[in-house]
């Protein structure tokens, strides 16, 4: 029995890696429909209250939000990703090893 196939979790690892990098040079593209939403929503509210004559601060905030919250959700995609990575490498060892040990030598 050979290595396991990691090599789809390997490619969507280093995916969610580099949508995480974006993210954090706040680029938009590897934002959800939920995400994009929120930025757009955040972006006119802001420019509406400052052509009022208000501040920005509140549509500061909540763009600010809805970063955080797209890294936080790749983050969490990184992590369950290596960690079913993890688990088929432990998997194929496992049967690797009953198999070893249930031969003559």
């Amino acid at each position: 029995m050979g290595k396991p196939d990691t090599r789809r979790l390997d490619r969507e690892i280093q995916q969610a890696t580099r949508k995480l990098e974006a993210v954090r040079n706040r680029e938009l593209w590897p934002l959800d429909g939920r995400e994009r939403r929120a930025m757009v929503s955040a972006v006119v509210s802001g420019t509406r209250s400052l052509r009022r004559g208000n501040g920005t601060a509140r549509a500061d905030q909540r763009m600010d939000t809805a970063w955080q919250s797209a890294e936080t959700r790749l983050i969490t995609e990184i992590a369950a990703l290596k960690a079913e990575r993890q688990r088929i490498v432990t998997e194929a060892a496992q049967t690797k090893a009953a198999k070893k040990s249930s031969g003559w030598w």
